[in-house]
């Protein structure tokens, strides 16, 4: 499958996973494997880093094997988020960061305002931004115009299992979006996932809906298949739809050209 490109850096799985809710560090270690990804996110936020000898998730996790992706989860305001940003530079060694600013503790919608805010200051700073947002053309492009390395829309609110409810929207960020378009949140199989992607997405972002699964490491391979899917098919090309029926079976059963 071809490579994906953020930022100038090649990716060959085009699955990103999360590392929160996993019920032990085994369920963790074994569905990532099993998934393939290169790229984990990790909150920042969610580290006890006044106890040292606390063993965390970025203990856990081979740093030489996967790409840390820091995320700025937890962060209810643009300078909330920047703060956190500072952190993950600091702790990891990496100036890449997704960003979130969530404001809200029941729908956990991102803030555009704020996300708008947060990115533009930290592209400033060099770091390489992967916002996650609503499914909002209009911001979409202007994170773009910013210099955000990627958007991050979501399927449907985080950990709702409810799959893509605003594909029509995700379909004109995809359209308009320059670069990589990565559909964040509220995935809960890999069917749908598959659907984002034949219809262009350049990548998924799974975490609940592998974490909470029965067998999480199956379920990560699930995923992983569903992703190579979807590729492959938007790159096929798929028929057009018609109105009407199509025999499958031609008269000399050979199309010509």
């Amino acid at each position: 499958m071809d490579e994906l490109i953020i930022a100038g850096k090649k990716f060959k799985s085009r699955l990103i996973t999360g590392t929160g809710k996993h019920r032990s560090s085994e369920d963790l270690l074994s569905s990532i494997k099993s998934s393939e990804t290169e790229m984990i996110t990790v909150a920042i936020r969610r580290i006890n880093f006044d106890d040292p000898k606390e063993k965390n998730v970025l203990d856990v996790i081979d740093w030489d094997k996967y790409n840390i992706l820091p995320n700025t989860a937890g962060s209810k305001t643009s300078e909330e988020a920047i703060y956190t940003a500072n952190l993950a530079r600091e702790v990891t060694g990496s100036n890449w960061i997704k960003i979130e600013v969530i404001p809200d503790p029941k729908y956990l919608l991102p803030d555009p305002i704020g996300t708008l805010e947060a990115c533009e200051k930290l592209v400033k700073d060099d770091f390489i931004v992967l916002p996650y947002i609503s499914p909002d053309p209009v911001l979409a492009k202007r994170l773009e115009d910013v210099g955000c390395a990627t958007v991050m829309p979501l399927g449907s609110p985080i950990g709702s299992g409810n799959g893509v409810l605003a594909l029509e929207e995700i379909k004109i960020i995809i359209e308009q979006a320059n670069i990589p378009v990565v559909v964040d949140a509220g995935l809960g199989v890999p069917s749908e996932a598959s659907v984002v992607m034949e219809n262009g997405a350049d990548a998924v972002l799974v975490n609940t809906a592998i974490a909470g699964a029965q067998d999480p490491e199956q379920m990560a391979e699930a995923f992983k298949l569903g992703v190579i899917a979807g590729r492959k098919a938007y790159l096929s090309g798929r028929i057009p739809i018609t109105n009407h029926a199509n025999p499958s079976s031609p008269k000399d059963n050979i199309s010509k050209s």
